[in-house]
């Protein structure tokens, strides 16, 4: 396969395929964990080359090599690496792009569990980190220091959909010197490619779409070759390998992103509309509708608004947690991105928060429901919806 640039749905496909060897349309699953390499200089060369496809799998993989040519095609990045977890993913890159003495600046809004290695595990090896509102850009202005080496940015933002200017940010940190990594998760490259605006490395919970069928654990980092080598390096100390099977799994299921990827947008802007006006939800959070705090800058930077949204039961924490028991296509059920429907309540996950002011900064408030919209048929989604709220 020559190096023509073809359409990101035909990437999906065909990406790794370059450089391949053999004829095999369906890729083998190379569940080795060591290979067999004679030569001395050769095997020297192999245990110098971050990710070797052929030295040993916690260094690189065939299963690897293959779907890390796909993702750093499709987010137009130079180079990618995958690795056991989303978690695996953000904190070998945290702790690749900072050390002791170093500041970090990040979103108030932001998955949990890099809130918490941002706030708790950093600090232990003396790194510092700002959170501030990700609508207001100046406030990441104000919160840059001559130290800070890394802004790490997630758009859209978990529960409540936020949406961060990521040109005007990545501004913002070059000016100072420091590097920009974005969480796509919730937006995948379908909708969004964060390097396109400015950003220096984006990172995925590959668990969620591009895997799209809730039976693995992945997560991936994309950027420059020297970036992600670096960032490679620390992966590789670390030990988040992703498995064969599982990098197999995910490239099977990023065949088909592109189309799922249509259809989660195409569902969940539908819904997010319909609950818009519906007399038992006291709000929704969807950055496809103009209420949105968000909206002109998803529209900017985004070419579809993904397949996540978030809204609020009209009462209690026990009316949301019955709306979520009495829905019978989406499954109450954590993570996102799957082919099927899932419904969770986040201050379910934190009870112990569930009235803490901190908690609501974050965005679990006891009403709210995080809906993950499957690719079901729009209609029954509909109905299923409407039941569970009367």
């Amino acid at each position: 396969m020559d190096s023509h640039d073809f359409d990101l749905e035909t990437d999906l496909l065909h990406a790794d395929r370059e450089g391949a060897t053999g004829s095999d349309v369906t890729p083998p699953i190379y569940q080795s964990s060591t290979f067999a390499i004679d030569d001395p200089q050769a095997m020297a060369l192999a245990a110098a080359t971050p990710g070797h496809p052929a030295f040993y799998t916690r260094h690189g993989n065939p299963n690897h090599a293959q779907v890390e040519r796909v993702l750093a095609k499709i987010e137009g990045g130079e180079a990618a690496m995958v690795s056991a977890s989303g978690m695996g993913a953000i904190a070998a890159t945290a702790f690749a792009l900072t050390k002791s003495g170093a500041h970090v600046v990040a979103q108030t809004m932001t998955y949990a569990g890099t809130r918490a290695l941002l706030a708790a595990q950093l600090a232990r090896f003396g790194v510092e980190v700002t959170f501030v509102d990700q609508h207001d850009t100046e406030a990441f202005a104000a919160a840059m220091r001559p130290n800070t080496t890394l802004v790490m940015l997630e758009t859209p933002s978990n529960p409540l959909l936020g949406i961060t200017d990521l040109a005007a940010v990545a501004k913002i940190a070059h000016a100072a010197g420091a590097l920009v990594s974005v969480d796509s998760t919730i937006a995948t490259p379908i909708n969004q490619r964060p390097l396109d605006f400015g950003a220096d490395v984006v990172l995925h919970s590959a668990t969620k779409y591009l895997g799209g069928h809730s039976d693995l654990l992945a997560g991936a980092v994309v950027g420059s070759r020297e970036l992600v080598a670096r960032i490679w390096e620390t992966h590789h100390l670390l030990g988040a390998t992703l498995g064969p099977f599982d990098a197999w799994l995910l490239l099977r299921g990023m065949r088909t992103l592109a189309v799922r990827v249509e259809r989660h947008n195409e569902n969940a802007l539908r819904i997010a509309e319909h609950l818009s006006k519906h007399p038992r939800v006291r709000r929704v959070y969807y950055p496809g509708v103009t209420s949105h705090p968000g909206h002109d800058v998803a529209k900017r930077q985004m070419r579809g608004f993904g397949g996540l949204l978030s809204f609020e039961v009209d009462g209690s924490f026990d009316d949301a947690h019955r709306v979520a028991q009495r829905l019978r296509l989406a499954h109450g059920a954590v993570s996102l991105g799957g082919v099927e429907s899932l419904i969770a309540q986040p201050a379910a996950m934190w009870p112990e928060v569930n009235a803490s002011e901190r908690a609501r900064e974050m965005g679990v408030i006891p009403s709210l429901l995080r809906l993950s919209v499957g690719i079901e048929r729009l209609d029954d989604l509909l109905a299923d919806l409407d039941r569970a709220l009367q």
